[in-house]
Formats: C-alpha cells, structure tokens, sequence
C-alpha cells in the first residue's frame, strides 16, 4: 500500500471549531490605528452561509461538534481510520454542513484508497467553502494520484498562484508537483526550467528533488539516489522530507515504502 499525503486540516477551512473555544484574554491595549483597506474588507467579509448556521447552534452543540471534531483529528493522526469515520460522523450528527468534517471524511477515503469517494468528498466539502487551498490542494492530489495530469497541472497552478506568499513550504511542494505534471504532459524543457529556479542554498528540499527527477528521466539511478541523499543529509527531519518522498512514490520514480506501487496507466 502506498502512502499518500493529505491535508485534513492544512488552512484553516471554517474557524467553527474556535466558536466553541473560551476567548483568549485580551491583548495589552495598543494605541489604535486605522485599518488597512484589506484589513477592512476582511473585517467586514461576509459569513459563508454553512458558517452563520453554525453560529446559530446552541453553545452546547457547538462545543460537542467541536468535541467529535477533534476526536476525530486525533484518531486520523494515528491512521484509525475506520474509528475517525465513527467520530465524523458523531460531529455530522451534530452539524451536517462542515467542510472541515468533509475533507477529513475525504481524507480517510484517500487512506483507503477509494479515489473516486474522495473526489466526491472534496468536491462538496469544496461547495461549502468555495476557492479554500486546503481542499484545493486534496482535489489536486487524488487527481495527481489517479494520473490525471493536465487536470492536476491546472489546478496546481491555481493553488500556487493563491497561496499566501509566506507558506513557503507548501508553495514549494506544490511547485514540484507541477514540474512532475509537466513532464508527463510532454513539456521537458519547462520542467528543466522549473528544476533550476532555487538552488541548493533554499529552505526547503526542492533543488534536491528537483534534480532527483531529473536524473531519474535520464535512468541515472545512482545519481537520483545521491541527491535524495543529500537532501537527507540537508534536511533532518523525517516529517519535511516525507511528503516529498511520498510524491515520488505517487510518480512512480520509487517503489513506496509499505512494497509495491502504483501502477502506469
């Protein structure tokens, strides 16, 4: 079986969870100072109808979602599957309209490797709270898992373009991923250009990986493996570098961990 990453809560999708948490204390009072018009369109955005029902729930229900929410985040982080279904389904029976209950539920379809309920999830988890990166970026990954790559290109693309500046790490993967569509979709010269846009000296495994991919379209094993390598030697924490490991297993470049991989089309 192979690993595949998701993300069931990458941004937050709806804050509903917090309305069940007490306010933090208040901040030292700061001299006041006029907002920013983006500051002010945000201030004055206004709720997403699923939001404002879930405003309108007794507290006590709000803090039980919030509850069988969490439980349920708990249980998916330690891969229990079959008992975060349970949980999300205890938190729908309290508020049936959460995209966030949605995409974990996604999430736990892509665990088991039911692509096409996955999709399914995403999608209305997606008609709840349109244009959000999190989801975007699952409906992304199930059709870069499926091989689907112009569809994935494109909406990688989209995702990149709007993510905020500041989520580097991501905005990274998400670059990687559209370099590997481009090579399936027959653009070997775009996908050059895109493997020589950071270097060595950026925070993240990019150039590394990058220049994996490369060397395994030229079948130089040997010096894919030393550049996997050096991004271990560069980047020690397991947990940056495996969602990039796991890209390649869902390419096909490298046989998954758990044996076997997935299969061309």
């Amino acid at each position: 079986m192979n690993t595949f990453r998701i993300l069931p809560f990458l941004l937050a999708l709806v804050p509903v969870c917090a309305q069940a948490e007490p306010a933090s204390p208040p901040a030292k009072p700061e001299a006041a100072k006029p907002a920013t018009k983006p500051e002010a369109a945000a201030a004055q955005k206004p709720l997403l109808p699923n939001q404002q029902a879930f405003l309108n729930l007794p507290e006590e229900r709000r803090k039980e979602f919030g509850k069988q929410l969490g439980e349920a985040q708990r249980l998916f982080q330690q891969k229990r599957i079959f008992e975060t279904f349970d949980a999300l389904d205890k938190a729908d029976a309290v508020f049936p309209d959460s995209p966030e209950s949605l995409n974990m539920r996604g999430a736990c379809y892509v665990e088991i490797r039911n692509f096409d309920k996955a999709s399914a999830t995403f999608n209305k988890a997606l008609l709840l709270s349109p244009e959000n990166p999190s989801i975007n970026f699952n409906i992304a990954e199930v059709l870069f898992v499926t091989k689907k790559w112009q569809e994935s290109h494109d909406l990688f693309i989209k995702i990149f373009q709007d993510l905020p500046k500041d989520n580097q790490a991501l905005s990274r993967l998400v670059e990687f991923k559209i370099l590997l569509c481009k090579k399936k979709l027959g653009l070997k010269d775009d996908a050059v250009a895109l493997a020589k846009k950071y270097g060595l000296d950026d925070d993240s495994p990019y150039y590394c990986f990058a220049q994996a991919a490369i060397a395994y379209d030229d079948k130089d094993l040997v010096k894919a493996e030393e550049w996997l390598a050096r991004a271990s030697r560069i980047f020690t924490n397991p947990e940056v570098l495996a969602p990039w490991q796991d890209t390649l297993v869902e390419f096909g470049y490298i046989k998954s961990f758990y044996g076997g991989e997935l299969k061309e089309e």
